[in-house]
């Protein structure tokens, strides 16, 4: 079985080419992808991709994106030269695949550019956004470090771990209704135990209908009957950026 056979994966395989108008830059041997906003700012974003790596087109797009929303936004190599996920890759490898790349060891990268953006960029307040494996690090980051003024989970939960809702900022997590990898059961009970521990700002929401990566796709990818939901969650995700971190 490849990853292609899965029914919680997006299509991968057929999806239209894009080229970001950033730039790859290399920080302390890791490399990265940047891009700036149309005028000068010292607020900054950094973004965490899935399972498919730094370099993939679709996560390029969203940082494209949110740096035309007025934000640097840079999106670093997590696997740290370590390769992405394939579509050619077999499913029964997945769990040793994620053994050597797990979101909850992320900090130091994180802290790697932080200070990057603050020394370079000027930066004085950064949110944090990712996808998928990226979301598990967003949420591991909220809990961890304080420097993050608002950070975005999308389709990402850490499920493991029993102080996991001791937020230390403001979080939005965001979820599909069709995701066949996070099921209602977990997004009630994250909810819940949020509303009962933190006590910072945070937001659960679910897109109706949407399967998981449902987030990332660009417009030429999208089917007329999702186009909406995709909007509507990138629109709650500048809003979220905009209200802790813009002004």
């Amino acid at each position: 079985m490849t990853s292609q056979d899965l029914p919680f994966q997006y299509d991968v395989g057929r999806r239209s080419t894009y080229t970001g108008r950033g730039q790859d830059v290399q920080v302390d041997n890791i490399k990265a992808y940047v891009c700036q906003p149309p005028s000068n700012t010292d607020k900054a974003v950094i973004v965490i991709h899935d399972i498919y790596g730094w370099q993939f087109p679709d996560t390029r797009y969203i940082a494209d994106m949110v740096a035309a929303k007025g934000y640097i936004t840079i999106c670093p190599d997590f696997f740290l030269g370590k390769e992405p996920w394939k579509t050619t890759d077999r499913w029964q490898n997945f769990a040793d695949w994620l053994k050597h790349r797990d979101p909850t060891k992320v900090d130091k990268t994180a802290a790697i550019f932080m200070k990057y953006l603050k020394e370079q960029y000027n930066a004085m307040k950064i949110g944090v956004i990712g996808f998928s494996w990226g979301g598990m690090a967003v949420h591991h980051l909220m809990l961890t470090n304080p420097d993050f003024q608002a950070g975005v989970s999308l389709y990402g939960i850490i499920r493991d771990s029993e102080s996991r809702y001791n937020l230390l900022n403001p979080t939005f997590f965001m979820f599909g209704g069709k995701d066949h990898t996070i099921s209602s059961d977990q997004v009630t009970l994250l909810e819940g135990k949020l509303a009962e521990y933190c006590r910072v700002p945070f937001k659960v929401k679910v897109y109706p209908g949407q399967e998981h990566g449902f987030a990332q796709l660009k417009p030429d990818d999208m089917k007329p009957e999702n186009q909406p939901y995709i909007e509507e969650a990138r629109m709650d995700m500048i809003d979220w950026l905009n209200r802790y971190i813009m002004f």
